[in-house]
């Protein structure tokens, strides 16, 4: 299983579009805090997540929490700034991916603890950049691909 995490995000409909996206390819979603909004049963029965109980979901109170949880191991940074193409990694199952927000994105200090484990996807046309909820399904269907995790 995959592992994607979201990095302070400020948007709650790309967090439910995420959120989605890691049921549909079973992935499990790891929020790290602070965040603006509310995820208790009321907020999400209210937006009508209806597929909300099949998420597999770790809040981790701030940065800190969060890298004791990721430990030793060496996740894959999403950012417009990585020297990889988001398709040259070889993937593995329990691979963590991390998005930033959506405004300030990544912290430069993980950006330079991790420089070979930043990846970007490819911006043709003339945007700023993708949509978080999009690129957490371009990295999520590729690296699923990759690690062999599809059942079929």
């Amino acid at each position: 299983m995959l592992h994607l995490v979201l990095y302070h995000p400020a948007i709650p409909q790309n967090a439910g579009n995420v959120a989605r996206t890691t049921v549909g390819f079973a992935a499990h979603l790891h929020l790290v805090k602070p965040y603006k909004f509310e995820i208790t049963d009321h907020a999400v029965q209210r937006a009508g997540l209806d597929y909300w109980p099949h998420v597999r979901l770790a809040e981790h109170e701030n940065d800190d929490a969060f890298l004791d949880w990721l430990g030793d191991r060496a996740p894959w940074l999403v950012t417009k700034f990585g020297p990889l193409r988001f398709d040259q990694p070889d993937y593995r199952d329990g691979d963590v991916l991390i998005l930033g927000n959506e405004n300030t994105g990544l912290p430069d200090a993980w950006r330079e603890r991790w420089p070979d484990r930043c990846v970007s996807i490819p911006i043709l046309g003339p945007i700023r950049s993708y949509n978080q909820s999009n690129a957490a399904a371009i990295m999520l269907a590729h690296a699923s691909l990759k690690a062999g995790v599809f059942n079929g």
